[in-house]
């Protein structure tokens, strides 16, 4: 194997943001087995297959999309700067193919192999994020909120894609990812605040420079995660103990989120990033363990 294509390789998985693409897989698969078990059906199957290698070929694609739509401002951002798009490995028509071949065969591979009901709601998460949230982060910091909504479809598609139908279920899992976007992503905003006013993003820690909104919204989100998280149990989706773990989860995120509180410390301090990088840890530890637990304790 060539060392040419080696580096191609590793220009394709950060094009495609391939980590974030793995967490998204994995909340999908959440929502598959919750499907299956509500259908009586195995959820170890061709149709767990079909329907992770759809959702991650539309997830990869999209990630792509978005790199080609952001590369100026990419290559503004010292984190992104050598990304293969902003650093010149990749061309934007070449990235662009890409992108469009990942997200339409994605589409396409759900509507045949999973229902056509999958194939639409992933085509138009795909929409949303590109033509909605990512043109709105460089015009406020709505584009949070915005993008929760595309950002929680994973585990809706998963379960659609062995239901083929929208039930009440599906609407408790999107509630959880809903709701634990806010303190992932404001804590990285934090955490990266310095790039993103160089690349003139408008998370909310840029424009909340002494940092208390983005603190108590952090905070508000980090306490409605935990009786949102209660809601399967109420659903008959899970039992005592995973009712007993998300509440310890839940307690314990939200005691990591209180470090972003005390001592309150503006947006532009240094020494606010530990916090925010622990904050940022912790909702990366969270949600799957959140959901593997709730897997393994589920009821039928």
């Amino acid at each position: 194997m060539s060392q040419k294509f080696i580096l191609l390789m590793r220009d394709y998985a950060e094009l495609t943001k391939a980590r974030v693409t793995t967490l998204i897989i994995l909340t999908a698969w959440c929502g598959y087995f919750f499907g299956a078990h509500r259908m009586g059906v195995s959820s170890w199957s061709m149709g767990l297959f079909h329907a992770l290698l759809g959702i991650a070929l539309v997830a990869s694609g999209t990630a792509a999309l978005n790199e080609v739509l952001e590369s100026n401002v990419d290559a503004r951002m010292r984190r992104t700067a050598n990304r293969p798009l902003p650093s010149g490995r990749m061309t934007i028509v070449h990235a662009a193919a890409v992108g469009l071949a990942l997200t339409l065969g994605g589409s396409l591979y759900l509507a045949h192999y999973a229902n056509r009901l999958t194939g639409f709601l992933v085509f138009f998460t795909a929409i949303v994020y590109l033509s909605v949230y990512t043109p709105l982060k460089r015009v406020s910091p709505m584009c949070t909120f915005v993008g929760a909504f595309p950002g929680a479809m994973p585990v809706v598609l998963g379960w659609t894609a062995v239901t083929g139908k929208l039930e009440v279920e599906t609407l408790i899992l999107f509630a959880i990812m809903f709701v634990w976007q806010f303190p992932h992503f404001l804590s990285i905003a934090w955490l990266y605040r310095e790039d993103y006013a160089q690349g003139d993003i408008r998370m909310l820690p840029v424009v909340d420079s002494d940092g208390k909104s983005t603190v108590w919204r952090i905070l508000a989100y980090s306490a409605a995660l935990i009786p949102v998280s209660l809601l399967p149990v109420a659903l008959g989706m899970a039992g005592r103990v995973y009712f007993v773990g998300a509440i310890l989860l839940g307690v314990a995120l939200f005691r990591v989120s209180m470090g972003m509180a005390y001592p309150q410390l503006p947006a532009t301090a240094a020494a606010s990033k530990p916090s925010a990088r622990r904050l940022l840890h912790a909702t990366i530890m969270y949600l799957p363990a959140l959901f593997a637990l709730m897997m393994v304790n589920s009821v039928r």
